[in-house]
């Protein structure tokens, strides 16, 4: 007779997770790192009881918002490039709801995270229960069902052997390269609690491997004979380039061929910004060097990159006639506007197309070229940081930053103004060292977000810094994990640069010919006296060391008091909501301006836009 263990739902889940490992550079390791909970009458009871046995294997780490527990979740799966995760717990009703924006941010990114959420009565007996949405004409209908648009992997458990098929599902989804996203699991109260013989066959432990797909070589081939005839080709190196650990293959693919490279906003520190062939980030929030050469480029190989209207410059950046090829796990990737799709690892697939492409090397001119564009715009950025005669800037802060970090000190920046100034004015020290969260352009992931990585970081890497650039919006947005840093000792050095409200969108207001409306205080008309936040203060009252700095001379020595402490330092500064503003190396990008209006300004700001249109690439 099969050997069983009976045990409730909630038990069985964590006992599986227990006992579910991965290999990383040799050593096995619990591919689920613990979780992050917030305990409601949804999921206190049972799976909250579950937990509390195996503190040691998976710690739990309380929260103080559960959209900020996500968010921390998608920072500790991007420091560990996809290969760990955390579990996200939260009760049914609002608790739950409060995950959705997390969850929309790790589907966009491609980030694993495992949703644990309490769900209303399957039996319905006592219907309607506290926190229930109630749709009269579908009772099967409820807030977990929202989750549907925005997870790679849903199911309600409706019963107590389901989970012998949904977990072993949701785990291969969130380690699946090509279809890498989060995973929900709605949890009914009663289920939770139910027993089920469950076979002791699945609670063994396994040890999981991230499948690398061999590129077909048809592809491979086709792929090959357009980058070896071309005259100026360049790579576009991803995100996905460091989660396939393809970053030493990517060095020797452009070294050998002597194809230039530029960066994603996600594919930031491939490469260190000191390489011959590094020419810098491309797209709207990119460098000269990058877009001038992206212009000229006749053939084009992006890797590991999903080409977002950021890196594209809403298909503007490159010239219409020429070649994309796309090497990409994910086939909806490889085949984006016309491209000729190599669907595979990229490592394997830089390796068989290097094989593939023999002794071919671009031409010197046209690598040379390059180069002298990255020198150019290693020179501008070098004026843009430097500080002096001129108000305070994001990009100041910035270059004080870069030039007093570790070489592996891992910086974090989210939504508004910070990701475009971060990525374009940014010196890579060291690979895998920037997290510029723009594939859902949240705010309020950046605190959270570090908080997340530092708990990584302590595990591998205990004497380096995360350090977060925030902006006031995001700040006041939400910024509770300062107190939960402080909780768990997961020290953060946070940047308040305050140019008092939303002041990139109010860029974008004036620069689309709009008048400043509602974006900076100053510009709120329900606001009678705009009124300064004690930034400060307020991060010292949860726990945290806090200063105010007047300049990027003060910021410097306040950044070395914080490096040299031992718990959470926020340093505030206020930044110029005008000026300062890196003013060059941006491609166009397409946003909605109205066609019709009383503004002179607003109709010659949309022909303006409108005119330049023609560059636009058409595709799917």
């Amino acid at each position: 007779m099969p050997q069983t263990h009976r045990l409730t739902v909630a038990q069985a889940i964590i006992r599986y997770l227990q006992n579910q490992f991965i290999e990383i550079d040799g050593v096995e390791t619990r591919v689920c790192g613990g979780g992050f909970g917030i305990f409601g009458h949804g999921n206190v009871p049972c799976l909250g009881e579950a937990l509390y046995n195996v503190q040691e294997e998976l710690p739990l780490y309380r929260g103080q918002n559960e959209q900020s527990m996500g968010f921390a979740a998608a920072g500790y799966a991007k420091y560990h490039l996809r290969r760990r995760f955390m579990f996200c717990t939260a009760s049914a009703g609002p608790g739950t709801a409060n995950l959705l924006t997390a969850a929309a941010l790790a589907h966009a990114n491609r980030l694993p995270l495992l949703m644990l959420c309490g769900d209303t009565f399957i039996t319905r007996l006592p219907d309607p229960v506290l926190q229930q949405l109630e749709h009269f004409g579908n009772p099967t209908l409820g807030v977990n069902d929202a989750f549907k648009a925005v997870v790679r992997y849903w199911d309600r458990i409706t019963h107590p052997a389901q989970i012998i098929q949904s977990l072993p599902a949701a785990l291969a989804t969130m380690l699946d390269p090509a279809d890498c996203g989060p995973a929900f699991l709605g949890l009914p109260q009663d289920v939770q609690g139910w027993a089920y013989d469950y076979p002791v066959e699945f609670f063994q432990k396994k040890c999981h491997r991230i499948r690398r797909v061999s590129p077909d070589a048809g592809e491979v081939a086709d792929a090959a004979a357009a980058l070896g005839s071309a005259k100026r080709p360049m790579i576009i190196a991803g995100g996905g380039v460091q989660y396939s650990g393809a970053v030493a293959e990517l060095k020797a693919f452009a070294e050998a061929h002597r194809i230039p490279v530029v960066e994603s906003i996600a594919g930031r520190a491939n490469m260190l910004a000191s390489h011959e062939l590094n020419i810098g980030p491309i797209g709207v929030t990119g460098s000269d060097s990058a877009n001038t050469i992206a212009e000229q480029a006749d053939v084009i190989l992006s890797v590991g990159c999903r080409m977002q209207d950021f890196t594209t410059g809403s298909w503007t950046a490159f010239a219409r006639d020429a070649t994309l090829i796309s090497l990409n796990a994910a086939r909806h990737d490889a085949g984006k506007h016309m491209s000729l799709p190599v669907v595979g690892d990229a490592k394997l697939g830089l390796l068989a197309l290097g094989q593939a492409l023999g002794d071919y090397t671009a031409p010197v001119a046209w690598t040379d070229m390059a180069r002298d564009e990255r020198v150019k715009w290693d020179a501008y950025v070098a004026g843009n940081v430097a500080s002096g005669n001129r108000p305070n800037s994001y990009a100041q802060a910035i270059g004080v930053v870069n030039d007093l970090c570790d070489t592996r000190d891992r910086v974090v920046a989210a939504a508004g103004g910070l990701p475009a100034e971060v990525t374009a004015n940014w010196r890579t020290l060291d690979i895998g060292t920037v997290d510029v969260e723009f594939g859902f352009s949240c705010m309020g992931y950046e605190i959270a977000g570090g908080w997340g990585a530092r708990i990584a970081q302590a595990e591998k890497e205990p004497d380096r810094d995360t350090i977060v650039f925030t902006g006031d919006g995001s700040y006041l947005l939400m910024n509770s994990d300062i107190y939960s840093s402080v909780l768990t000792d997961r020290k953060l050095i946070i940047l308040v640069l305050d140019n008092g409200g939303f002041a990139v969108i109010n860029k974008l207001q004036n620069n689309t010919g709009n008048e400043s409306f509602n974006n900076l205080i100053a510009d709120c008309p329900t606001v009678p006296a705009p009124f300064a936040v004690d930034f400060e203060a307020h991060a010292a009252s949860m726990g945290a060391t806090a200063e105010t700095v007047a300049n990027p001379g003060e910021l410097a020595e306040a950044f070395k008091r914080a490096k040299a402490g031992d718990k959470t330092h926020v340093i505030v500064m206020k930044v110029d909501a005008y000026d300062g503003w890196t003013a060059q190396g941006h491609a166009w990008w397409e946003v909605g301006t109205p066609e019709v209006s009383e503004s002179a300004k607003v109709r010659a700001a949309h022909e303006a836009w409108e005119a330049t249109r023609s560059k636009q690439r058409k595709g799917v």
